[in-house]
């Protein structure tokens, strides 16, 4: 990416490459701006049928974390159809329906090539009120870092895959990357927000070092408070640690300092890359009741797990 332009002379391109935000904004007149995005990737689980819906999930929630409502969707697949047969595949884009259905959209085609590995997601454009567009920038110094969904999911997956992740684990993780961001978008969008964004591939510490750099800030995080899905820590402490993850860490080595008496498997896991994760919201402290409480009316479970502050732009601080 370092080799592509990331400004552009466009006053209507709201959002582009410059912060590695979640999605691509575009404004098409003064009240009303496109929130563009798309996310797929490899099975996760078993269940072909859970895997379109999670993938559908995920693939979401860009457009939720920027303070959008999606509009619509097409698929993208990529599918062995003469090795594994059209009922699969039918059954990963029955999963993807129901849950863009869910969110209150449609479907409207895709596109699918002939290839050995399975990959399924979405290109999903929403709408959004350029006033209202929610970026991983802009926080302030004593913000406080709200997460609405517990870490894990990319240590479980891995157990899964091994046939090792136990089955209280398995349904935890899966009931989790199942839900839709919707109802923490809707509680964000009752409050003053300074910055948003979701926590997916680059994991917790990853996208929150993007927000602090984008904002010119530092963060500091309370390893303790983040929680984490149940058996996440055990699996991690066994070695069930997803390539992502471990990428996760080498590219944080320098931008993040650890306490010395944390275990490497809390370090994994603040370093764990999700899956159709939550959102991760720095809010001013005048607002934080407003949101958790908001948050709670959703059955949404935010926890404070941190807070912004001076210091080297994008540098992390746990303790």
């Amino acid at each position: 990416m370092s080799h592509l332009p990331t400004r552009l002379d466009n006053p209507d391109v709201l959002v582009g490459q410059e912060t590695g935000d979640d999605a691509a904004v575009y404004r098409l007149r003064p009240d009303l701006a496109l929130v563009v995005t798309t996310d797929f990737f490899t099975p996760i689980v078993d269940d072909a049928y859970t895997f379109g819906a999670i993938a559908a999930a995920n693939a979401l929630s860009d457009i939720y974390a920027m303070g959008a409502q999606p509009l619509l969707a097409v698929n993208l697949v990529a599918f062995p159809i003469k090795e594994l047969g059209p009922a699969l595949l039918a059954d990963i884009l029955r999963g993807g329906l129901d849950k863009v259905r869910e969110a209150g959209i449609d479907i409207l085609g895709g596109h699918s090539i002939d290839d050995h590995e399975p990959k399924y997601g979405l290109a999903v454009t929403g709408t959004v009120h350029p006033d209202r567009v929610r970026r991983n920038r802009g926080g302030q110094p004593g913000d406080r870092l709200v997460l609405t969904k517990p870490l894990g999911t990319g240590v479980i997956s891995t157990a899964i895959k091994h046939q090792v992740a136990p089955p209280e684990s398995a349904a935890a993780a899966i009931e989790g990357m199942l839900r839709l961001n919707r109802d923490a978008a809707d509680a964000m969008a009752t409050v003053e927000l300074h910055a948003a964004t979701d926590v997916t591939g680059f994991g917790l510490l990853g996208h929150l070092h993007f927000m602090a750099r984008a904002s010119g800030l530092a963060a500091r995080v309370e390893a303790s408070s983040v929680p984490l899905l149940p058996g996440a820590e055990v699996l991690a402490e066994a070695g069930e640690v997803p390539g992502g993850t471990r990428s996760n860490q080498r590219f944080l080595a320098s931008r993040v300092r650890w306490p010395a008496n944390l275990s490497a498997a809390r370090q994994t896991l603040l370093c764990d890359a999700q899956t159709s994760g939550g959102l991760l919201l720095a809010v001013p402290e005048s607002e934080l009741d407003r949101l958790l409480s908001a948050l709670t009316g959703k059955r949404v479970a935010g926890v404070v797990v941190g807070q912004l502050a001076e210091g080297d732009a994008g540098s992390i601080l746990v303790v």
